[in-house]
């Protein structure tokens, strides 16, 4: 892929408040103010190495056994949409995390937080959920916790769980790995899961079904490491932030530039008709069935055929590349041919997303 040939001009529009004294919903977004936040905040208070490599999980080595340790809270709304539920999101959430390590995922912990006044058959559900996407996933949920807060002072249901899988592999799946000249890889369309929980939120119809893409993604993963090896550098799932973020974050953890072709970027055309009448950028919607790898390049094609093989991987593309050029950012070329800056976002895209 040819870069662009021109410096970028800044926007003249203004830009959101990113200084606050409270706690803002754009701090939550998977952009620009929750990056910001966990640096200023978190990173400062709990500073140690496991923490400051910002994976989706943690490795650690105990006396020789390798192992993935994660977690994730859940608080989507609506509670119940097309292709899934808050019960089957928050399994195969942590089991994603832990998988783009190279884990296999083998435990999990389950945290309620229950509303006063909840309905105890759309808890039923919500656990039946659970239970069926641990029991597809080959996974035990082995313990938890309940707490029950008064009315009005929840809403109905939010969920924790953690997760930890055994790593059996050598290879260093992180973003310091990323070498210019490898290759980034997407595993399907954009946008399915943030786009099912507008239209849900909003009452909007769409002429052909669109529903999310939550899926655990552990499985894909080991046929992409028996295909790829120690080639396969990188993993992340694009949720809060979408796709943007994450090749952001690869960018500037690496300290490379990543370009991208529009064109090569899957997306359903009902998603894509969505965005563009509701003004959402695709690139920052938040995905829960997809992942992203950066793959040395001669590995890419063997890579990109296992990822086809596999259901999760059926739709894979080659999506871009790893430069030299432009360190520390994402630029992509349109389908008209010129190129634009792909940046994180700056506020609140859809809040309660996952």
């Amino acid at each position: 892929m040819k870069g662009p040939s021109i410096h970028s001009v800044a926007a003249s529009c203004p830009l959101p408040i990113t200084e606050h004294s409270t706690v803002q919903l754009a701090h939550g977004s998977g952009g620009k103010m929750m990056n910001d936040l966990i640096s200023n905040l978190f990173l400062w208070a709990f500073d140690n190495p496991h923490l400051n490599k910002l994976n989706d999980q943690a490795v650690l080595d105990i006396n020789g056994t390798k192992l993935a340790f994660s977690t994730d809270s859940f608080v989507v709304d609506p509670l119940f949409f097309p292709g899934g539920d808050i019960g089957d999101l928050a399994v195969n959430g942590t089991l994603n995390d832990i998988a783009m390590s190279g884990a296999k995922p083998l435990f999990l912990s389950a945290g309620f937080i229950l509303e006063e006044g909840f309905s105890l058959n759309e808890l039923k559900r919500i656990v039946e959920s659970m239970q069926q996407a641990a029991s597809e996933a080959g996974v035990a949920i082995v313990t938890g916790d309940t707490k029950v807060v008064d009315k009005g002072k929840g809403d109905k249901i939010f969920i924790n769980t953690a997760g930890i899988g055994l790593i059996e592999h050598e290879y260093q799946i992180c973003t310091s790995s990323i070498q210019p000249g490898d290759v980034v890889l997407l595993s399907g369309t954009l946008a399915d899961h943030g786009i099912t929980i507008l239209s849900q939120r909003e009452g909007l119809a769409f002429e052909t079904s669109v529903q999310s893409d939550t899926a655990a993604l552990h499985s894909l993963v080991s046929k992409m490491l028996d295909a790829g090896g120690a080639s396969v550098h990188a993993l992340r799932d694009p949720t809060r932030g979408g796709l943007a973020a994450t090749l952001n974050e690869f960018a500037q953890s690496s300290g490379y530039g990543i370009r991208i072709d529009e064109k090569r970027i899957p997306i359903k055309p009902a998603v894509a008709g969505a965005c563009e009448m509701l003004g959402i950028d695709p690139l920052h919607v938040a995905n829960e069935g997809k992942l992203v790898a950066v793959v040395a390049r001669d590995k890419a094609t063997a890579v990109l055929q296992a990822m086809h093989n596999h259901p999760f991987g059926k739709d894979s593309v080659m999506i871009g590349d790893v430069t030299k050029e432009a360190p520390d950012q994402v630029s992509m070329q349109t389908k008209l041919g010129s190129w634009r800056i792909v940046d994180m976002l700056v506020g609140e895209q859809l809040p309660r997303i996952c």
